[in-house]
């Protein structure tokens, strides 16, 4: 009592190729529909997967007059594959050509930073620095209560409430 299960998406596509390699003649779709059930591919999906090699050009399509023809020959598909093999083998070339630029850039980078006696005192030298400005920082975050140009400010702000103050005043005494 087992069930006979579908065939997957990749086995109906290879038995949808199979259709255009075997004939190397132009369709319909309808005369896909009625070949695909002899290859094991039930007509409902022929469209979606005759699309799908559309998608990736393993099959052609063209539309000529009110008919959409597709096709696919042995020929096509291993141009496509040779093309693809070709930009590849490029991707590779230039990726390699920029791996070797950028350890000679990483080996440049290293030349001034061999450890030595006066690179650690420098690097002491500059962490000690580092240390006495953030010290400083703080120490200005402190006194920037008493900052003058602050205190000015406060001044000013003091002044604009206080005569906001007086016209609200006056305001409510007319009303009243």
């Amino acid at each position: 009592m087992s069930k006979k299960r579908g065939l997957s998406l990749e086995e109906k596509r290879e038995k949808m190729l199979q259709i255009f390699y075997e004939s190397q003649d132009f369709f319909l779709l309808k005369e896909l529909e009625k070949l695909g059930p002899k290859k094991g591919v039930i007509t409902q999906s022929v469209k979606d997967v005759v699309q799908s090699l559309v998608d990736d050009d393993l099959v052609s399509k063209d539309k000529i007059g009110t008919s959409v023809y597709f096709w696919s020959l042995p020929s096509c598909a291993g141009n496509q594959l040779r093309n693809v093999r070709r930009k590849l083998e490029s991707d590779l070339q230039s990726s390699k050509k920029r791996f070797t630029e950028l350890v000679d850039q990483c080996n440049e980078l290293k030349k001034g930073r061999e450890e030595s006696d006066e690179r650690e005192e420098a690097l002491a030298e500059l962490k000690a620095i580092e240390l006495k400005y953030n010290e400083l920082k703080e120490e200005m975050g402190q006194y920037a209560d008493n900052d003058p140009a602050a205190f000015e400010a406060m001044k000013k702000a003091i002044e604009v409430a206080h005569g906001a103050a007086n016209r609200w005043t006056v305001v409510l005494k007319q009303l009243s």
